[in-house]
């Protein structure tokens, strides 16, 4: 069997209505996604395509390659739907559900390239139902348009690696789509596109002991694409920002990452290890049983390349301290494929001892996780909102049976039955979330209620808000970029000097603070409205209420 583009292009399809599902009703998720979508939405307001800022102030984490494409987005659908479209999250989510379209296609042909079609089939499949896959291809944030970038140039080694293996020359395009690919990396995420990009050619070097396919990629000249990508961009920035951009991105932001925890993100070596089981869910303990066979089978070429693509990259973020989920996905299309291998062409090697107790415990937390993750819908619905939906039950019901069988099929040794058994469980589990929990969890939606009140009362199309206790980036994106987040001190003074085109947002316990400074002024107020509900980003829990002047 030889895959064909019509393939290539069912699987896109298959990828992308898969991903659709919540798209539309998933609110801004806390607190990155936001700031993406808020940060966009101003470049095309402001018309400043050089300088990132989230309301008033500079946000210099990565170039400006992302806010472009979700800037982009957003002004095809304003045309399409208008100017009140800017405030919803699909637009902004485009790029990364295109991303993920054209992901899983590329997996499937890398791995056909080197294992064949079945095996580059099942590793589509297993990256394409993956948990951290899933969640990061329905937000509007940089990781699924990085991971395709990366998956791009990682295609490009490997086509001149092969070229290698069969002694044929390497045409000049490929080359270019290789620096070419690195030069959209920097754009989009800075230097640390390099650690995979130059990482996984090192590796090779010093395994293989060969330089020669390395100069198939004419590096002589192509880095000077690379920068051409890259250049302009850095020249312009430096120039608007006076400096300030590079200190903060490379020196606060990239290097600061390296040695210190940000953002309460520091970790010790190998969270990426203890996260995998989920994060990868349900291919995850499927990669554990495939080490034996990938140990066998080190010494292919295939292998060589593939575990070169892995081994730097996670064990540079295995090291750094900032720890976050998705530093290793760039990974993950790799080991779907050396997991498909395993599972579709590899005979399995005896195991000592040891390792079948290993493997069989890892396997009680995965089949643990599994059920869990089945009933994670239904049980959060009911808790934090006292209700069932059928929908979600239909879900349950859907998914219990297929992990059960997926349980069933491992004990019996079925693995590659049991693989996708797993895989619809997690498709069917997935949909509930997105379809049938999600959008009823009003308690979490604080913003998008806010949002809602906002529009009710306000009193003016100008209309301020200033809010004490609820500080959430989604706020901002969903009332606009002029919301003031300040104490409740700070907001009664404002409302004071702006009376006539100003609401104020306060939680219950600032509410004092705030009326007692309102009443210094003799200033009264009237409320419009409450609003209860649980802010998930720190897990408070707030009743606040909506005040005008009187």
């Amino acid at each position: 069997m030889k895959l064909t583009f019509r393939h290539y292009a069912l699987l896109g399809l298959v990828t992308f209505l898969l991903a659709l599902p919540g798209r539309m009703t998933l609110p801004p998720l806390d607190r990155d996604e936001p700031r993406y979508m808020e940060a966009s939405e101003q470049m095309l307001t402001s018309g400043n395509f050089v300088d990132v800022r989230f309301q008033d102030k500079p946000r210099y984490l990565q170039p400006a390659g992302i806010y472009w494409l979700e800037a982009s987005s957003a002004k095809i659908a304003e045309e399409l739907f208008g100017s009140d479209v800017l405030r919803k999250t699909w637009p902004y989510r485009i790029p990364s559900l295109i991303a993920a379209a054209l992901i899983i296609p590329l997996t499937a042909w890398i791995g056909s390239a080197l294992f064949g079609a079945v095996t580059g089939l099942m590793a589509a499949g297993l990256l394409m139902v993956s948990t951290l896959f899933v969640a990061e291809s329905h937000m509007a944030t940089i990781d699924t348009v990085l991971l395709l970038d990366i998956l791009c140039f990682e295609a490009m080694l490997l086509r001149a690696f092969l070229d290698r293996q069969k002694n044929s020359p390497t045409s000049v395009w490929v080359a270019c789509g290789y620096w070419l690919a690195l030069g959209v990396g920097l754009m989009l995420k800075g230097p640390v596109v390099l650690i995979p990009g130059f990482c996984t050619p090192l590796a090779l070097w010093a395994v293989e002991r060969d330089r020669e396919w390395w100069s198939r990629l004419r590096p002589r000249w192509g880095w000077l694409l690379m920068l051409a990508v890259v250049v302009p961009w850095c020249v312009a920035i430096d120039v608007v920002s006076h400096g300030d951009f590079f200190s903060r991105a490379i020196g606060r932001n990239f290097l600061g990452k390296v040695a210190h925890g940000q953002e309460a993100h520091g970790l010790p070596p190998g969270f990426h290890l203890i996260v995998f089981a989920l994060a990868f869910w349900p291919g995850s303990f499927f990669a554990a049983l495939a080490i034996p066979s990938v140990w066998k089978n080190r010494k292919l070429p295939q292998v060589r390349f593939l575990l070169s693509w892995i081994i730097p990259h996670w064990l540079v973020f295995e090291l750094i301290a900032t720890k976050l989920p998705h530093y290793v996905l760039p990974t993950y299309p790799a080991i779907a494929i050396l997991t498909a291998a395993a599972l579709t062409i590899w005979g399995r090697p005896a195991l000592s001892k040891w390792s079948k107790i290993a493997l069989g415990f890892y396997g009680v937390i995965w089949a643990a996780a599994g059920l869990a993750f089945c009933f994670a819908g239904t049980v959060v619905l009911y808790k934090m909102q006292h209700m069932l939906s059928i929908r979600e039950c239909l879900a349950l019901f859907g998914a219990l049976p297929l992990m059960g069988g997926a349980i069933l099929l491992l004990i019996r040794n079925h693995r590659q039955q049991a693989a996708f058994c797993a895989m619809g469980a997690a498709v069917i589990a997935q949909a509930g979330l997105f379809l049938a929990v999600i959008p009823n969890l009003q308690t979490i939606r604080l913003a998008p209620r806010v949002a809602a009140l906002f529009e009710d009362v306000k009193p003016c199309a100008q209309t301020v808000l200033v809010s004490t206790s609820y500080s959430e980036p989604s706020l901002v994106f969903l009332v606009g970029e002029h919301t003031q987040l300040i104490g409740p001190e700070a907001a009664a003074a404002y409302l004071q000097q702006h009376p006539r085109c100003t609401l104020a947002l306060v939680d219950r316990k600032d509410e004092k603070i705030f009326r007692d400074a309102l009443n210094r002024t003799n200033l009264s107020i009237v409320e419009y409205g409450r609003i209860q509900g649980l802010n998930y980003s720190n897990g408070h829990r707030l009743d606040l209420g909506m005040f005008a002047p009187d």
